[in-house]
């Protein structure tokens, strides 16, 4: 499948500041075909864009994704926690339906993951019947730490399916043979990136976050938020992810990096973005041969 064939988006975390409306203009304007939108919080404390149903912003999101022919790959986030999905979250269902959008980013935070996945299957249905597919995600700070609970919360929901996200599969060490193994109707989209192999220690905390975000939550969360580079501008073996994940799968880069974003704006950084993002797609395919996994970590 080449470049032009493929789905590609950019995430709203990559430039979060920008509000929704503005934001599918900006991607769209940058190259992507589709873009992932940030509808509701995703951390206690971060102010969410006011994307209710019936709101003015997010008929200008509609109206902007319309004009510009942009798709909504998939919008963030639904946060399960030990007693499930928030109230009203019948709300965030509703907003992504009326964006069109493909995919519910679903944050596991209850460490019981057996009752994770319960609360994951009883959300399932109600969200397909909004024509939305909820995804779940596996990150090294999160209860949800590996590839393989992702595959048991995903198959136990009876329709959900999971996220890859580069930074993720690199900090939780996930061994590159383990994706041919999953069932390739549970793996849904890849979110791009790059970053050094080793993760760092002592990041610096900004003295702000986009949107309230919290920032005093440790190295995993401050790298995932604000110092990821942009996807062929670190040491992550991106041409072997591309090669184990389905070649019609979307890809998205999310690539939050506060320093880089204020120096060159909104504008040019997601046309940097877009042209990363190009380059490594076009790279040479890895061959595939035989001998050990590739691990990562």
């Amino acid at each position: 499948m080449t470049t032009e064939q493929r789905m590609l988006a950019l995430e709203h975390l990559t430039l979060l500041d920008v509000a929704p409306p503005e934001f599918v203009t900006l991607a769209a304007e940058a190259g992507f075909g589709a873009a992932g939108l940030r509808i509701a919080a995703a951390a206690p404390g971060e102010r969410p864009w006011p994307m209710t149903p019936g709101s003015h912003m997010l008929a200008d999101t509609v109206r902007r994704c319309r004009d510009t022919g942009t798709v909504v790959l998939d919008v963030e986030a639904l946060r399960i926690g030990p007693e499930g999905a928030p109230p009203g979250y019948e709300a965030v269902l509703e907003t992504a339906a009326e964006l069109g959008a493909r995919h519910l980013n679903v944050i596991g935070d209850d460490p019981d993951l057996s009752r994770l996945a319960d609360h994951v299957r009883q959300l399932t249905p109600a969200a397909l019947s909004y024509g939305v597919r909820p995804v779940i995600e596996f990150m090294a700070y999160k209860p949800v730490r590996s590839l393989a609970d992702a595959v048991a919360i995903a198959e136990r929901s009876a329709g959900g399916g999971i996220l890859l996200d580069a930074l993720h599969v690199q900090r939780c060490g996930i061994d590159l043979a383990q994706l041919a193994g999953v069932n390739p109707g549970l793996l849904t989209y890849l979110q791009i990136c790059d970053a050094p192999r080793r993760a760092p220690h002592g990041l610096p905390v900004p003295d702000r976050l986009p949107r309230g975000q919290p920032p005093d939550r440790g190295d995993g969360p401050l790298e995932a938020r604000t110092r990821r580079l942009l996807p062929g501008e670190g040491e992550l073996p991106l041409a072997e992810l591309l090669a184990a994940v389905p070649g019609d799968m979307p890809v998205a880069v999310e690539a939050p990096h506060l320093a880089l974003a204020g120096e060159l704006g909104p504008r040019a950084f997601a046309a940097r973005a877009r042209r990363a993002l190009g380059a490594v797609l076009s790279a040479p395919a890895v061959p595939q041969k035989g001998g050990p996994p590739c691990r990562l970590g």
